[in-house]
């Protein structure tokens, strides 16, 4: 196709008649296919051809001299026109322009031939048929740049999106959302995680043949995304024989070493400050991947197949302990990860009109965990294995489409498809008998004269047997050309289910902890006394916390919609794209009730484009709409499932040396007037998680409504030299309603999920057991107005394959506030992760939560600058880099709330700033809004890639070197925002730099592809 950038400066003055916004079939967001239009003599037929699958379709030019090609596969295709043949490339969710003379061209009185095609570089012209705003990158362009192996890697090279490293590195967040808040398709089919919505089944990087990122704007046929949307088409079979294999070795030691973490100066903690925190000089990453690939046709002209199956192996040693945590047993990870990967791609074209599609993949990741001893003298860690185990996750996805055209006007299309994920463990020293304990190693925790021990349990946390996870989807679509009109409808459906849970390993945990004031309450809050009236060691400050921690169910969500879509061509040059869609979700709990049911939830969708020149070389366009996204699988766990969380607290005269448990225990007193101790127990609970299933009717409040946003977008773009377009567009996101959950004080010590900010209306059950219905105002419940806004300005420029060179130039200004992130909450990373309980996080449990919680939101980066490209020396030598240069994550401060009202969790968790020097010292406290104390330093990395194609292969094997963080810039993600340890005791790591971005590493590839 490099041909393509030489057509497309001939007869620019014959384009402009020619292309007269001829606006292809409707495509959708999650689309695994694209069209050609264009326009030709009228009367004529234009013929179609598939160059890699010969499939050919014939129609017929209308009387206004246009065509169009619907619910095409994406690929290579020859159009014809009275003898003349174009090239075309087709991509998913685009419509590709092949114009011929004809009476478009007819009244600008030049009926020469004009050529307009598609590439996978855009040389085409600018896509008048799109409203979306949306970044194909294809096999091809995925090949010659350097990134990493990864869907989400992919993405994070499109405008909008920016990491968010409180998740994991698959949880990108676009536009202001929460990583929870995408939906991630392959080929059509959604394979989001059902129970967390963070991360995605994936699938044989080279298996993908076109990734397209949706940031905004996406019509009617496609729901349940707050964020953005991540859509893969796999490679498929031809009529040739292709095969080919790959090997990428990325040694440890071509790793540099990783960044240690330090205590910050922060003044208040001389004997900490500016000293070792943990050490990771002797943290190593290394992996070796190999995969093959196959394809060809079955049947020649009609039943096609690709295969492709990759092995990763990685081996990972990481030091988990910290300086002052002493020793221990496990301190030090060794682990082997395994990732075979497979996928099986049928397509039998039955006939030019009616395709069948069967796609099959496998997605396993292996876990082989042994976890030592590390010690800080000498930075040594053991041999002897004492903890980690086994870990599989196995992902079995079945894809099955079918595509029909029926004449020239109507097509319709089928799609369902199941996968199943299912989750094993077999840990190392398990012993169902034994509790947890833990914090034995601080020394400040260990009473003089006693023995700790780490007791004979080796494990932290057990998950449920026989975990899994099931999605199953059924989507119909229809499509009908009517005149200036394609209407379009259709249904989507989808049902998601999840058996899961985990609890303490042997049934619960010992935690030591140690107070200076023992006469100061362990949590005044929750009614839990002081040490000392405990009797024991608590006179001496000393005393332990028993926690039990069961969170189990089988549980389901229904997530149901139907859409009507019209793409009304007004004029020539203007298209309308009108659209809504009704979302129905219900979820249900662990006992097969629903919960929530959200009916009836529309969500109107209208987008323009507007070919102001009529040659397709300046796109005006916008859309506004309304998105919905539903609540996930994991929020029945906790609150609809009888989950136990409690805690109890004791003093205790000594230690069992065999299972490292208290001896000699007597209860602290507990305020049971309060209202947080479970029934029959002495045991709190903050949110009354006391092992009971609820009755469904406590759970939510009634009439909830759903999670929406509301989206306008506004831009334009243009080619302003054959070679050259640019852009600049606005975006406006504001999330209008939340599901989260509450325990304010208002509800008497119950806890529902419920929408923020606004009156809601609760099922309280009374003393009789019967259930009464109340009413509470925003006022009443105590809690501010929902506010999370998201507006960015995106500039782009881009220069398309030609004097040997591709680049893509993307800017984006942003600002993300507001006083909840979403679903999600980063703001409580202090090194492990966020709050990865999806939609029920700690920012409206409680009013004092969302005092000054208004500001700067995680996924605010204000400057965003990506690049993309390479340079061709000549058929053997080619140089391809990327960069992304982005301003830091806010920080905060954040500490014990000023009084000790009743009912607060009790810690550094709310958004003030200050230390106490008395037992009560409100006015120590300053109002901390979030996102107030300055930012992280800005990032840059920058990648490269060298590629030697030798002749003497004939260009088939190829040999490339990545190297990835150039300069070794190693700055961190985000900051340690916990200013007090205790109300009066300062935290040593306030302001401490935490996830230092990846230390500069190289990976060597060789391919061949016949």
């Amino acid at each position: 196709m490099a041909s393509n950038s030489l057509k497309s400066t001939v007869r620019i003055s014959a384009l402009a008649a020619a292309l007269s916004m001829c606006f292809a079939g409707t495509v959708g967001a999650q689309s695994t296919v694209g069209s050609i239009f264009g326009s030709a003599k009228a009367g004529d037929q234009v013929t179609i051809q598939n160059t890699d699958t010969g499939f050919t379709r014939v129609v017929s030019v209308g009387s206004d001299g246009k065509y169009s090609f619907a619910q095409l596969p994406p690929g290579n295709y020859r159009v014809t026109s009275n003898g003349v043949s174009q090239d075309a490339f087709v991509k998913i969710n685009s419509g590709t322009s092949v114009n011929f003379g004809g009476a478009a061209a007819a009244k600008s009185g030049d009926l020469g031939t004009v050529t307009v095609v598609g590439s996978a570089y855009n040389a085409n012209a600018i896509d008048v048929t799109k409203v979306e705003s949306t970044t194909v990158f294809t096999a091809k362009q995925l090949q010659q740049i350097p990134v990493a192996h990864g869907v989400a890697s992919v993405a994070l090279l499109a405008p909008g999106v920016v990491a968010n490293s409180s998740y994991a590195a698959n949880a990108p967040s676009f536009g202001g959302s929460a990583s929870s808040e995408n939906a991630y398709y392959i080929n059509g089919f959604p394979v989001t995680n059902p129970l967390t919505s963070l991360g995605f089944t994936t699938l044989p990087f080279d298996a993908i043949d076109q990734e397209e990122v949706l940031t905004a704007g996406y019509g009617a046929a496609f729901g349940r995304s707050t964020g953005g949307v991540v859509n893969v088409t796999t490679k498929r079979g031809s009529n040739a024989w292709h095969f080919g294999a790959l090997a990428i070795y990325a040694p440890s030691s071509w790793r540099s070493n990783y960044r240690d973490y330090y205590y910050p100066n922060t003044g208040r903690v001389p004997a900490t400050d500016g000293t070792l925190y943990q050490r990771r000089q002797e943290n190593k990453l290394g992996s070796m991947q190999y995969g093959l690939y196959a394809s060809g046709p079955i049947i020649k002209d009609h039943l096609f197949f690709y295969a492709s199956a990759d092995l990763t192996k990685q081996h990972d040693e990481a030091n988990g302990l910290t300086r002052l945590s002493g020793t221990s047993r496990t301190g030090w990870a060794d682990r082997e990860y395994k990732y075979p990967r497979g996928l099986v791609k049928l397509d039998w074209q039955i006939n030019s009109n009616h395709l069948l599609e069967f796609t099959g993949i496998s997605d396993v990741t292996k876990q082989d965990q042994k976890l030592t001893s590390y010690d800080y003298n000498g930075f040594a860690h053991g041999d002897v294995q004492n903890g980690g185990g086994n870990f599989e996750d196995n992902a079995r996805t079945y894809i099955g489409k079918y595509t029909g055209h029926f004449g020239q006007n109507l097509t319709i299309s089928l799609l369902g498809g199941q996968q199943k994920v299912t989750h094993t463990q077999d840990l190392f020293g398990y012993n169902p008998n034994c509790p947890v304990i833990a914090g034995q190693n601080v020394a400040a925790n260990r009473a003089p004269g006693l023995t700790y021990t780490v007791g004979c349990q080796g494990a932290s946390s057990v998950a449920v047997a026989g975990a899994y996870d099931k999605t199953r989807a059924l989507r119909f679509d229809v499509e009908y050309v009517l005149g200036r009109h394609t209407l379009g409808a259709g249904i989507d459906n989808m049902t998601a289910t999840s058996l899961t849970g985990t609890q303490r390993a042997g049934g619960y945990s010992w935690t030591y902890n140690f107070t200076a004031t023992p006469g100061g309450a362990v949590d005044a809050g929750h009614g839990v006394g002081s040490p000392a009236s405990g009797g024991g060691l608590g006179t001496a400050g000393y005393w332990v916390d028993k926690t039990i921690i069961v969170n189990k169910g089988l549980v389901k969500t229904d997530q149901k919609a139907y859409y009507l879509t019209d793409k009304w061509k007004i004029t020539d040059n203007f298209l309308l794209s009108i659209g809504v869609r009704n979302e129905n979700f219900t979820n249900y709990t662990g006992t097969g009730k629903k919960y929530v049911e959200q009916k009836n939830q529309w969500a109107p969708r209208l987008g323009f484009s507007w070919d102001v020149n009529g040659d397709s070389s300046l796109k005006v366009f916008g859309n506004a709409g309304r998105y919905h996204l539903v609540l996930p699988n994991n929020v029945a766990v906790r609150a609809a499932s009888g989950s136990l969380f409690t805690v109890q607290s004791f003093t205790y005269t000594g230690v069992d040396p065999a299972t490292g448990a208290p001896t000699g225990l007597n209860p602290i007193p507990v305020d049971a007037s309060k209202g947080y101790v479970c029934p029959g127990t002495q045991a709190i609970s903050s949110n009354l998680e006391c092992g009971q299933a609820p009755d469904p009717r406590t759970v939510a409040a009634k009439n909830l409504k759903g999670h929406f946003q509301d989206e306008y977008v506004l831009g334009f773009q243009h080619q302003i030299t054959p070679t050259v377009t640019w852009g600049l567009k606005y975006q406006y996101r504001a999330l209008r309603s939340s599901i989260d959950d509450t325990c304010t004080p208002a509800l008497g010590g119950a806890c529902f999920i419920f929408n923020p900010g606004v009156g809601n209306t609760f099922m309280e059950q009374q003393p009789d057991g019967s259930f009464k219905e109340h009413y509470y105002s925003a006022a009443q419940l105590g809690l501010p107005k929902l506010k999370r806004k998201y507006s960015a300005l995106h500039a782009f420029v881009e220069h398309t394959l030609a004097n040997n060179w591709y680049g893509k130039l993307e800017y984006v200004y942003s600002k993300n506030t507001g006083n909840a992130e979403g679903q999600l909450n980063s703001d409580i990373d202090t090194g492990a992760g966020g709050q990865a309980d999806v939609a029920v996080t700690q920012d409206w449990d409680l009013p004092q939560l969302m005092v000054n919680s208004y500001g700067y939101l995680p996924n605010d980066r204000p400057h965003v600058l990506k690049a993309y490209g390479f340079y061709r020396f000549s058929k053997q030598f080619q140089v391809g880099a990327t960069a992304v240069i982005s301003s830091g994550r806010p920080t905060s401060c954040t500490s014990f709330y000023p009084t000790a009202d009743a009912g607060l969790y009790n810690g550094s968790y709310y958004h003030f700033c200050g230390i106490q020097t008395a037992a009560v010292d409100p006015g120590a406290y300053k109002p901390a809004p979030r996102g107030s104390y300055g930012r992280t330093q800005w990032s840059h990395q920058y990648n490269l890639q060298f590629r030697y194609t030798p002749n003497f292969a004939q260009s088939k094997l190829s040999f490339m070197l990545d190297i990835y963080n150039v300069f070794n810039e190693q700055v961190a993600q985000y900051k340690y925002a916990r200013i007090q340890s205790s109300r009066t005791v300062a935290n040593p790591r306030f302001g401490q730099d935490l996830s230092y971005t990846a230390p500069r590493y190289a990976a060597f590839t060789v391919r061949y592809d016949y």
